[in-house]
């Protein structure tokens, strides 16, 4: 009998295994996941989780009857340690289990601070996954002070958080800029005003030396020279994908495991999808860090199992909850040569263009700027920068 195994059992491994069910395939199913819980959400934890807004049960993707139910063999609190592709085994503690498909949705690790600078201090996180959040949570308390590393999405997240629970919150981001790896300068100061109308003391330009403290932190020295008192401290300077268990296991790693068109991956039978695979994509080669791109790029490795022969056809969209404000994300704007600005008041939007070319939107609290967009994207049609710029400018005849 046909046995799929899943090593990975966040948001693309649960999706992988549903869609299998779903679309009728029959064979032996195995989802292995190294966490305790049930599959879950990762995006309510830096936040809805945290603020205690949540709780666990409605973070599961899935209730435990699905995979009961759809005979899905679902292994929590088990880590995989080797990949035989010649033998197609893996290795789950003393088991070693067949497979005839395997698939990796491994995720991706956050980068840590070196314990030579701090990092194994008590009282420094990083916010990845259920246990992090809930040791996190007992020091994030009102009246403490919390330094956030890094200026990226997942630090000013972290950010918000803080200053809702009462903290008081220094960020601090070494490039010039916030956001700069990822946004436009527009966008950045878009939420450089949000942070810091909230009090958020936030320093661009302006990294990390070293944290101090005896065992437990309770300081940090700037890379300015100033020092700080601080009583947590929360690490968001960028994730890893996971792939060491393919590296060792001989798979071609390439900003990721390297997959073609379909998921699959260098060594025969095995697949990825998800943070962990690196995919092509107009002529190059990228790996999305989302929650759609690992539902939609599990769901086609799952139906190209099942003899789909379809290639995965990315349609970027991501989205960040900071304060009152849902900033959505369509596109990627890579190569972009300018933005145009649409100011709404309440809603802002941010629009990237290489040439004439619509790449991409930024949408602050602007959900039909970000749907237009989305689709004109989509559709591989630009807008008329002048209808974008001017907030009375009808954006829903750009469609037509």
């Amino acid at each position: 009998m046909s046995h799929v195994v899943v090593i990975g059992a966040g948001q693309a491994g649960s999706s992988c295994v549903a869609k299998l069910r779903n679309g009728g395939f029959e064979g032996r199913v195995t989802l292995i996941g190294s966490e305790p819980a049930l599959p879950y959400q990762r995006p309510p934890l830096s936040k809805a989780y945290l603020l205690g807004e949540m709780p666990l049960e409605r973070m599961f993707l899935r209730p435990d009857s699905f995979y009961t139910d759809n005979k899905i063999d679902l292994r929590t609190g088990q880590t995989v340690t080797a990949i035989d592709t010649a033998a197609q085994t893996v290795t789950v503690g003393d088991e070693v289990l067949d497979y005839t498909d395997l698939v990796l949705t491994t995720g991706s690790a956050p980068r840590r601070l070196p314990a030579s600078i701090g990092g194994d201090l008590e009282g420094v996180f990083t916010v990845r996954d259920l246990a992090d959040v809930d040791t996190m949570a007992p020091w994030c308390r009102a009246g403490k002070t919390a330094l956030i590393v890094g200026g990226g999405y997942i630090g000013l997240e972290a950010a918000a958080v803080c200053c809702k629970l009462g903290l008081n919150v220094v960020q601090v981001e070494m490039a010039d800029r916030i956001l700069q790896r990822v946004a436009a300068a527009e966008t950045s100061d878009y939420f450089r005003e949000l942070h810091q109308s909230h009090g958020v003391d936030l320093r661009e330009g302006v990294g990390l030396t070293r944290l101090t403290g005896d065992g437990t932190v309770s300081g940090a020295e700037l890379t300015d020279g100033t020092t700080l008192d601080v009583d947590v401290v929360i690490v968001g300077v960028g994730i890893s994908p996971g792939t060491e268990l393919a590296e060792a296991a001989g798979i071609t790693i390439d900003n990721g495991i390297a997959t073609d068109a379909q998921g699959r991956t260098s060594a025969p039978h095995v697949w990825a999808a998800g943070d962990c695979a690196s995919f092509p994509y107009h002529g190059d080669r990228i790996r999305l860090e989302s929650v759609p791109n690992a539902i939609d790029q599990a769901e086609c490795v799952a139906e190209n199992i099942m003899g789909a022969g379809k290639d995965y056809v990315a349609r970027p969209w991501f989205w960040s909850d900071q304060y009152d404000v849902k900033l959505q994300i369509a596109g990627l704007n890579t190569g972009y040569d300018r933005v145009v600005t649409r100011d709404g008041g309440a809603a802002k939007s941010f629009w990237y263009y290489a040439g004439d070319r619509l790449l991409a939107v930024d949408a602050a609290n602007d959900p039909r700027a970000y749907m237009i967009g989305k689709r004109l994207i989509e559709a591989g049609k630009s807008a008329d920068p002048a209808v974008v710029a001017d907030p009375d400018g009808d954006l829903k005849a750009l469609l037509k």
